[in-house]
């Protein structure tokens, strides 16, 4: 990032560390958690012990970083090294991000930069429109879609959470400040758990490695299955409900379903992991001793906020988690999309000298879309 840019996105995160400090979130057991943060056109830097809410706080404000993480574990002595660090169980942890769900409307708001001339092409660019190179990084801005898409899974989530596992009051989801959300579960039932256990743990709440058998279809014998029946509770119920719709519809969809035999049912069920299992990224769900993006704080992808919410359906995270500054900004955006932030549209731009508010200048920076005057 340019030094002027730098100077711009700094200042705005330092000021929103000093308006919004009451927004982060102070973990559970502060002083056995690692704390970790980058810095802009920095490395990371992490196994760092923090004490309380003021040493937090004075990190932030000393510091400004652009990112900021603390370890879903806890340990004995966080600041030291990982071998050193004694293990004492970690929170249950779930990563949804719209990028993972291949949504069609990905495409649309691609934007490839080309990393020669640093022109902003619309879409997955094979070769630059202006210097014909074939070198780029793809910038994704976020549309509405996206969102409502990355809700959807998340409300699966919450769903089979409670459902099955009974963990319904430990729950906490946040906007991850950029294309999706995180889940925290906080229940001592789970904090024991180690690789492999939440591996399997987000197998079945993907819906991964499902066979006919758990659902009633045999390989022999068929004439003797028993398929799910509507209500029941699970995934025998939630298959169920997928399969049939209604009870009226059962018996006939049923002797279909055996007349078809076992492999097809396969075929069905896998079809069904879509639709039904929550699409989460099991590696952030496995590792125990990750750093996790801390809960209101800047996410220096967008200048949006890691932000809770209280009422998903209702959550606008353009709107909602768009804390940055109000004040003008001359910008040269060079944005082919359009971008809506507090409802408020800008773009698109073809290197266009603009005057926007501070939030939507440092989101087209966070891009790579725009650079100040």
């Amino acid at each position: 990032m340019l030094e002027k840019d730098l100077a711009l996105v700094e200042g705005a995160i330092k000021e929103y560390y000093f308006n919004h400090f009451d927004l982060v979130h102070i973990p559970q057991n502060i002083t056995q958690r690692e704390f970790g943060y980058q810095k802009i056109n920095g490395g990371m830097i992490r196994h760092i012990a923090i004490k309380d809410s003021k040493e937090l706080h004075l990190l932030l404000m000393k510091e400004t970083p652009s990112d900021v993480y603390c370890s879903n574990a806890y340990y004995s002595f966080p600041s030291m090294p990982m071998s050193e660090k004694d293990w004492q169980g970690a929170d249950l942890i779930f990563d949804i991000d719209a990028k993972d769900l291949a949504l069609p409307c990905r495409n649309d708001h691609s934007i490839s930069i080309c990393t020669e001339c640093h022109n902003a092409n619309p879409g997955k660019q094979v070769a630059c429109t202006k210097c014909g190179s074939a070198k780029s990084e793809v910038v994704s801005v976020t549309c509405k879609n996206c969102i409502d898409e990355s809700k959807k899974e998340v409300k699966k989530l919450v769903r089979i959470l409670g459902e099955d596992f009974g963990i319904k009051d430990a729950v906490e989801v946040y906007f991850s400040g950029n294309e999706g959300f995180h889940i925290r579960v906080t229940n001592k039932s789970y904090e024991m758990l180690g690789s492999q256990e939440r591996a399997d743990l987000v197998d079945y709440i993907m819906f991964n490695g499902v066979i006919p058998e758990t659902f009633g279809i045999r390989k022999q014998n068929n004439s003797k299955s028993t398929l799910p029946e509507m209500g029941e509770l699970g995934w025998r119920g939630r298959v169920a409900a997928n399969l049939f719709g209604s009870k009226t519809k059962m018996p006939k969809i049923s002797r279909q379903i055996i007349l078809d035999g076992y492999s097809a049912f396969q075929v069905k069920l896998d079809g069904m992991r879509q639709t039904i299992g929550a699409r989460v990224d099991p590696k952030v769900t496995m590792d125990i001793h990750r750093i996790f993006r801390l809960e209101g704080s800047i996410n220096s992808k967008s200048g949006l906020v890691k932000l809770k919410c209280e009422n998903i359906d209702e959550f606008d995270p353009f709107l909602d988690a768009c804390l940055i500054g109000e004040e003008t900004v001359d910008v040269i955006a060079n944005c082919p999309v359009q971008i809506k932030l507090k409802n408020k549209k800008y773009g698109p731009y073809a290197n266009e000298r603009k005057s926007v508010p501070k939030y939507a200048a440092v989101y087209m920076i966070c891009k790579g879309l725009a650079s100040t005057v």
